[in-house]
C-alpha cells in the first residue's frame, strides 16, 4: 500500500481510503460482517476511513466506530455533516447550532473523543462560509476536531472558502473530496488544479463510477443498484447519456483485457494516477468487492492506456452531467438567466 501527504497537514494516508457508506441499512445490515471487512482493510495497509453521520442514519458511524476499538490511534478517521438528520428544519445544513451539536453526536457514536477529519458534505447556498468555518475553528481549538474539509465543492467555493479562513484567521479547509472516475473527468477542468493551488489533499470518491466501471453494467447485461442510496435516474438505462457510458464501458473492458487487469483495478489505476489525486474512495459492501478492489492500489498505468482513455472520454468531461454532484446550487434555474 502506497501512503500519501494529505495536503499540507503532515499526515501520510493510504492512496486507498475505506469508505463506510455501505455499511449498515443502506448496504450490508450484518454488522459483524461490516466489522470484517474494516479489519481486512486495516490488515492490508489502509489507514483512511470515510464515514458520514446521514450514512443509514448513524448507523455507519457505529459500525465503524465498533471496528475501530483497539485500533484508533493508528488511523485517520474521517467524518462528515450536513445532510439531514431528522425532519427538524435545523437539524441539516452548517450553521453553528449545527455542527456544535452535531458533532457531539458523532463523536458518540464513533466512540471516540477526537475527530481526524471532519468535512462539509455539500456547499450551502444559504450559509455563509464564515459561519461554518467559524464553528468549525471552534471545535478544532476545542481538541475535537483536527483537521477540516470539504466535499463536494466547485472550484470557486473551494476559493471563496481559502479566502475567508485567511481574511477571518480562521481554520481552512485542508481537504476537498469530490466525485471522480473514468466517466466522471469533470473536476480536472478546475476543482483539482485549484485544490492542489492551495495546498490541499484530495480524497475522490466513486472512482468506480457507482459501479459503471466494476464491469457489472454491460450492453448485454444491463442491472440494477443495489442500495436506495443510488440514485435511480443514475441507472436509467434509456437515457442517451448512460448509452454513451455503456460504450465506453465495452471499449474499457477490453482495454483492461488487453492489459492484464480487471476493469476495477483499470478504473482505480486512473484516478490514482492523477497528480492532484492523495486518496481514493473505495466502498466495498461485500468481503468480495473489497478483495477485488485492493490490488487498484499497485496498478501503475502506462502513457499509452492513458492516452486510449483519453480518446475515450476527454479530460474534463463527464459523460453524463447529472454524475457530477458538486458544486450544488450553481446552476439552479434561479442562478441562471432561465
Amino acid at each position: 500500500m502506497e501512503y500519501r501527504l494529505l495536503g499540507r497537514t503532515g499526515l501520510s494516508v493510504s492512496s486507498l481510503c475505506l469508505g463506510t457508506m455501505m455499511f449498515g441499512p443502506w448496504g450490508n445490515d450484518d454488522h459483524e460482517d461490516s466489522i470484517r471487512i474494516i479489519h481486512r482493510a486495516l490488515d492490508a495497509g489502509i489507514n483512511f476511513v470515510d464515514t458520514a453521520d446521514v450514512y443509514s442514519a448513524g448507523v455507519s458511524e457505529e459500525i465503524v466506530g465498533k471496528a475501530l476499538q483497539g485500533r484508533r490511534d493508528d488511523i485517520v478517521l474521517a467524518t462528515k455533516f450536513f445532510m439531514p438528520m431528522g425532519d427538524d428544519p435545523n437539524q441539516a445544513g452548517g450553521s453553528r447550532k449545527w455542527i456544535v451539536r452535531e458533532v457531539e453526536n458523532s463523536l458518540r457514536r464513533l466512540g471516540t473523543d477526537y475527530i481526524d477529519l471532519y468535512q462539509v458534505h455539500r456547499p450551502s447556498a444559504t450559509t455563509d462560509v464564515e459561519e461554518t468555518l467559524g464553528a468549525l475553528t471552534d471545535l478544532v481549538r476545542q481538541g475535537k476536531v483536527r483537521y477540516i474539509g470539504s466535499s463536494s465543492y466547485s472550484g470557486s467555493q473551494i476559493v471563496e472558502a481559502q479566502w475567508a479562513s485567511r481574511e477571518r484567521n480562521l481554520e481552512r479547509f485542508v481537504t476537498e473530496q469530490p466525485p471522480y472516475s473514468i466517466l466522471v473527468r469533470g473536476i480536472e477542468e478546475d476543482v483539482l488544479p485549484t485544490a492542489r493551488r492551495h495546498g490541499m489533499g484530495t480524497l475522490v470518491y466513486s472512482p468506480l463510477s457507482g459501479g459503471w466501471l466494476t464491469g457489472r453494467w454491460r450492453k448485454a447485461a444491463p442491472g440494477a443498484p443495489t442500495s436506495s442510496a443510488r440514485p435511480p435516474a443514475r441507472f436509467d438505462m434509456s437515457s442517451p447519456a448512460n448509452q454513451r457510458k455503456l460504450d465506453v464501458v465495452e471499449e474499457l473492458a477490453l482495454l483492461a483485457e488487453k492489459e492484464g487487469l480487471t476493469m476495477i483495478e483499470l478504473a482505480l489505476g486512473f484516478v490514482l494516477n492523477h497528480p492532484g489525486v492523495t486518496s481514493a474512495i473505495i466502498g466495498p459492501r461485500t468481503m468480495e468487492q473489497l478483495e477485488s478492489q485492493l490490488p487498484g492500489a499497485d496498478v501503475r498505468l502506462s502513457a499509452a492506456v492513458l492516452d486510449r482513455i483519453d480518446e475515450l472520454v476527454a479530460p474534463g468531461v463527464t459523460l453524463n452531467p447529472d454524475d457530477n454532484s458538486y458544486g450544488a446550487n450553481e446552476l439552479t434555474p434561479q442562478a441562471r438567466r432561465r
